[in-house]
């Protein structure tokens, strides 16, 4: 099975987010509107992730 580069390429993306949230909370006088805009990033990326997980796998149509 291979994975799906969308798929690696927003788990990756989810991860960077993370990090990034991470770090701003642990920052003195962190951002609040910076952290609102990584959560809603990352809230965005994980839907994607969910509908990407959730469809179905297209397979090639074999002619007989």
């Amino acid at each position: 099975m291979t994975l799906n580069p969308n798929l690696y390429r927003l788990t990756v993306l989810h991860r960077q987010l993370d990090d990034a949230e991470r770090r701003e909370v642990r920052r003195r006088g962190a951002d609040p509107f910076r952290l609102l805009r990584l959560k809603t990033l990352k809230l965005a990326v994980k839907k994607r992730l969910a509908t990407l997980t959730q469809r179905p796998a297209l397979r090639p149509a074999f002619a007989l």
